[in-house]
């Protein structure tokens, strides 16, 4: 029989989502990752397969329910059971002062990064309160406890993926399943450079970091392989700062 945890993540095609897959598949976890692009999909089913992980890809869109209920669905047919789940798909909007939003711009900010979050854990609750147990890991940010000039749709929107994940928790709980919470800072990443526009202004950003530079997205992904495990196992409702020292002050 095989022991290796059943791991689902979303978001998994760029940055934190696909370092974390990448992470568990060197720990030989069995693994279903989802995103919107079939193709740079496959490709990275197939990477996570060189290191031994029994993987799949399905194509999903965590906007619309009954794509993460087949989501969800199809790792319980491919494996028989959902043991981890990572909530790594988000959008960080257009940043813009309050005055210049819209509600196409909000909206496409919380179905991507709220709803998409409050669908994952749905489903995946269903099948883990089914097993009596597991674990599932959203993805926050540093902004979800600070605001940011410019930034304000983002920001709300991760504030309310900590409230979820707290929310989660408490009701999880009476089925043995923890619900938390990694909240990275500043990374280097794609979203890093599209929300900062150019190297200055990044450069500005990071000079708020105390430790000097932008974390790398494999630095998260250990955070949460080590959030989502039995190392981690009296930890639930929690949010895990990985930020530099940036909230320290």
């Amino acid at each position: 029989m095989n022991s290796s945890p059943v791991v689902l993540v979303t978001g998994a095609l760029a940055g934190i989502g696909r370092a974390t897959a990448i992470a568990f598949a060197r720990e030989k976890a069995r693994l279903v990752v989802s995103g919107r692009r079939p193709e740079e999909g496959k490709r990275l089913a197939e990477e996570l397969r060189s290191f031994g992980a029994e993987a799949e890809f399905v194509q999903a869109d965590v906007r619309f329910e009954e794509q993460v209920q087949a989501l969800v669905e199809s790792v319980i047919a491919r494996f028989g059971r959902l043991d981890i789940a990572v909530n790594s798909a988000g959008y960080e909007g257009e940043p813009g002062p309050i005055v210049e939003q819209t509600v196409d711009r909000y909206a496409s900010v919380f179905d991507a990064n709220v709803l998409g979050t409050l669908l994952a854990i749905k489903h995946e609750l269903r099948a883990m309160s089914a097993q009596r147990g597991g674990s599932i890991v959203n993805v926050s940010s540093t902004m979800g406890i600070r605001g940011a000039a410019r930034n304000a749709l983002y920001v709300a929107s991760k504030h309310a993926v900590e409230g979820l994940t707290k929310s989660a928790a408490l009701e999880a709980a009476a089925f043995n399943i923890r619900v938390n919470a990694v909240a990275p800072g500043p990374i280097q990443t794609e979203m890093l450079d599209r929300i900062t526009g150019s190297e200055k202004s990044k450069a500005t950003m990071l000079a708020t970091v105390p430790l000097q530079r932008a974390g790398t997205p494999e630095e998260i992904a250990d955070a949460i392989v080590f959030v989502a495990s039995d190392k981690a196992s009296y930890m639930t409702g929690e949010v895990l700062r990985v930020n530099g020292g940036r909230t320290a002050a």
